[in-house]
């Protein structure tokens, strides 16, 4: 199976919320609590709803089926930083796929010149970030420089 990287549409969104829903229930198994911790997630609706227009997320697909993807927006004037791509979410079905994810996240960087990308501290993505020397932001934020300052 070859993994297929694109932007990610509005007419994705049934597709993430599925994709959520099952990793959801995976971790959460009362559904009274599941529903709770869906009000609150960074992949609900509305958010869904604002960052996919901006152009800057991007879904991982195998044979047409979602497999991961992320959540993005470019910032201007970000910690002394003229441009920055902040990635707000990130889901993934397989290591693979996270490891393909992470490195589109920080090619993309490169490629439009932002000088670094956050993405969330989460022990999920700690070592597929490491090989490109991330460094701690925030405890609650890791970021990678993507440009020599």
């Amino acid at each position: 199976m070859s993994l297929f990287l694109h932007v990610l549409q509005l007419s994705e969104i049934d597709q993430i919320l599925t994709l959520e829903s099952r990793h959801l229930k995976d971790r959460v198994p009362d559904e009274m609590e599941r529903q709770l911790q869906s009000w609150n997630a960074r992949w609900r609706r509305e958010a869904l709803e604002y960052y996919l227009p901006l152009g800057w997320s991007f879904c991982a697909k195998e044979d047409s089926e979602l497999v991961g993807y992320f959540l993005g927006q470019a910032f201007m004037y970000i910690d002394g930083q003229t441009q920055a791509l902040w990635i707000e979410h990130m889901q993934f079905s397989n290591l693979q796929v996270r490891d393909n994810l992470v490195e589109l996240a920080i090619k993309l960087g490169r490629e439009k010149h932002l000088q670094k990308v956050y993405f969330p501290n989460e022990p999920t993505l700690n070592s597929a970030l490491h090989p490109y020397k991330s460094e701690v932001w925030t405890p609650s934020t890791l970021m990678v420089r993507t440009t020599k300052i």
